[in-house]
């Protein structure tokens, strides 16, 4: 397994968030989160990557076994370099360019030389027909460029694993299409990732496995068709026939 968390815990003033998760990943597997608002889903991602830190758990990743509520600098710091996120909100740096917005991570997290990592950036921007925005600022792009922005640097890091939280839900539906066909792409060269979304039809064309949270807690899990189709668990078939409702 690429990664492993065992027994999460993660309240919030009192409340627990997160009720002992256990979670596992293996490389090359994408792995989709279902689940209501306020389930537990963006909290268990923001606890891989250390944006929270857990009360309890233990977490492999790579071989690297670390506790979760009392990390070591040196392994936040492995961990973050090893593994990309992706936000609903987009959360680019306002005060820089498409191209250096890209560019950061690489200069910064991996030491690599500015031209260098300019030249890694073009050659994504360009790959998303995206290279007339380079030198354009957030402010001047649409949310479905932001995040498309978003997913290119993430994954110009070359991560073990992308986190996904909620990627198109900002987005006005006439631009998700283009966000969740990048992600498509990732999915098609391998990529690992972990994947928050309520978008039903795209899970169920690139996940290897659906993971349904509720009240903190994993309640179900197995291969989108039998989980999409023939959930076993009550609560999964009525949030499922909720969603499908209410899309």
């Amino acid at each position: 397994m690429l990664l492993t968390v065992n027994d999460l815990h993660k309240s919030f003033n009192g409340r627990e968030i997160l009720k002992g998760i256990n979670f596992q990943i293996d490389k090359g597997e994408i792995v989709v989160m279902i689940g209501p608002s306020g389930s537990g889903k963006t909290t268990f991602l923001r606890n891989l990557n250390f944006l929270e830190h857990a009360d309890q758990g233990q977490m492999d990743f790579a071989g690297h076994q670390i506790d979760l509520a009392k990390p070591a600098k040196k392994e936040v710091q492995w961990v973050r370099r090893h593994s990309a996120m992706v936000f609903q909100n987009y959360s680019l740096f306002k005060n820089k360019t498409a191209l250096q917005n890209i560019t950061e991570g690489l200069i910064y997290a991996q030491g690599m030389a500015k031209d260098k990592a300019e030249t890694i950036a073009k050659h994504e921007l360009a790959s998303l027909g995206l290279s007339q925005e380079a030198q354009l600022y957030p402010a001047q792009l649409s949310g479905g460029q932001q995040q498309r922005i978003g997913i290119a640097r993430a994954t110009v890091l070359n991560p073990e694993i992308i986190l996904f939280d909620e990627p198109t839900s900002a987005l006005d539906p006439e631009l998700v299409g283009s966000v969740l066909g990048d992600m498509r792409k990732l999915a098609e060269a391998g990529q690992t990732m972990i994947i928050v979304t309520h978008q039903l039809g795209f899970a169920r064309q690139v996940a290897d496995r659906i993971v349904f949270f509720d009240e903190g807690k994993v309640i179900e899990e197995g291969a989108p068709q039998a989980m999409f189709d023939h959930p076993q668990n009550k609560r999964t078939a009525q949030f499922l026939t909720a969603l499908n409702d209410a899309n």
